[in-house]
């Protein structure tokens, strides 16, 4: 299977980021309100079993990451997964990738916005979502280039936060590591809920990977970017679990509605809860930023195939950015974020994400030795990781989340019946 290129193309994407700016646009993904906000329920569904939770889906993260990298690195193409699947298992896979994409992860930005929202103003939460949503639009459309240079500056605001929850929590004489300790109250089942509540924080790495197309030698920067990017989002999460931990215990911790904050409290550091909440919000709008991204870059992939209006496909002819992907995700993120409820947004985006990275995995095994497969064990581990972890997820996600990949079949097989009506 040859390898494709963009080179030439009318509607060909600028390539100007390198491996440092790949791997904070990464960090930006990734090191979100995911962080501040999932250890909560994650403690309610594992318990004492918390860190084997965040274990998996950090073993399951840096499968799909390997994949993806290896598969980025052949197809340097805006659209990541949608791209992959429709080379390596075929138009439908493909398409599947894409539509489970573009709106699980729509959801994402809602809820990615209402985050800002109800820590920036928790009585406005709506108008605040909506108003954040605008800004960080217009700060993609000027062009990648200033929103990696926004993200680094979030970016490190946020590790800075975290270190100092680290470091207060477990310098305090309320840390005790016998709460590290697997009890009874831990089982299987809620092991894996936990695992797939965490999954949620580390999917970002994909980023880098649907920004393909503005890359410099994507063939040596995705590679290297990804895994870095994962693995200082590992140390990171580790180091603020166990801190948390350490000082609320399993039972505390799932009983928190902002974990992060209570914890500093719990240690005795009343003063740095509000910097905490600014942290948060700092947080979320990293990670908005990173997902409009992401989403309007497969949004412009699955346009360009007709999978979506074609205007969709269009690149400012300044600015070389898909400004009507942009604009339209845009405005449909903007509606849910003035509409949707938080919980439900980010349990409906995890089944989405996992189908995607399923069929990354999938494709992922397909590779020769030649066009960089990775070892065997690597996509066979993240496919049945994705697909159990999805399942794990609780009733309504798995339903939701099913349902709309379903409309999404349906749809496409309903296209294809009248393309095939149409055709003498």
């Amino acid at each position: 299977m040859s390898k494709p290129s963009t080179t030439g193309m009318p509607d060909e994407l600028r390539r100007r980021l390198g491996v440092p700016d790949a791997v904070v646009i990464g960090l930006g993904a990734m090191i979100g309100a995911g962080i501040f906000a999932a250890l909560a329920p994650a403690a309610r569904a594992a318990g004492s079993g918390l860190l084997l939770g965040l274990g998996l889906a950090a073993v399951v993260a840096y499968c799909n990451a390997t994949s993806s990298a290896r598969l980025a690195a052949r197809y340097p193409a805006s659209g990541g997964t949608y791209v992959y699947g429709r080379e390596r298992l075929g138009p439908f896979w493909g398409y599947l990738a894409g539509w489970g994409f573009v709106v699980g992860k729509t959801a994402s930005c809602a809820a990615m916005a209402l985050t800002v929202g109800l820590y920036v103003w928790p009585g406005q939460a709506h108008a605040v979502a909506v108003a954040a949503v605008v800004a960080l639009v217009a700060v993609n459309y000027a062009g990648v280039q200033k929103s990696a240079w926004l993200t680094r500056a979030i970016v490190a605001t946020v590790l800075a936060v975290l270190a100092a929850v680290v470091v207060a929590s477990l310098t305090s004489g309320a840390a005790d590591a016998a709460r590290l300790d697997v009890g009874s109250d831990a089982t299987f089942g809620g092991v894996l809920q936990a695992a797939g509540l965490l999954f949620f924080a580390f999917a970002g790495y994909a980023r880098i990977a649907t920004l393909g197309e503005e890359v410099r030698d994507p063939e040596r920067t995705i590679p290297r970017a990804v895994p870095v990017a994962l693995g200082i989002v590992l140390a990171v999460y580790a180091a603020v679990a166990v801190a948390a931990l350490s000082v609320l215990g399993p039972g505390g911790l799932g009983a928190a509605t902002a974990p992060l904050a209570d914890a500093v409290r719990a240690a005795g550091a009343d003063w740095l809860a509000p910097v905490v909440r600014v942290g948060a919000a700092v947080a979320a709008l990293g990670s908005l930023l990173a997902l409009i991204l992401g989403v309007s870059r497969t949004t412009l992939a699955m346009a360009r195939d007709r999978h979506l209006p074609h205007v969709l496909a269009a690149v400012h002819p300044r600015f070389k950015v898909p400004h009507h992907a942009e604009l339209a995700v845009g405005a449909v993120v903007a509606v849910a974020a003035a509409t949707a409820d938080l919980r439900g947004a980010i349990g409906f985006s995890s089944f989405g994400v996992l189908a995607y990275y399923a069929v990354a995995n999938a494709s992922a095994w397909t590779l020769t030795p030649e066009e960089g497969r990775p070892a065997r064990v690597i996509p066979v581990v993240g496919l049945a990781g994705c697909v159990v972890l999805a399942f794990a997820l609780p009733l309504a996600s798995v339903v939701s989340g099913a349902t709309v990949l379903a409309v999404g079949a349906a749809v496409y097989g309903v296209r294809r019946v009248l393309a095939a009506r149409r055709t003498p």
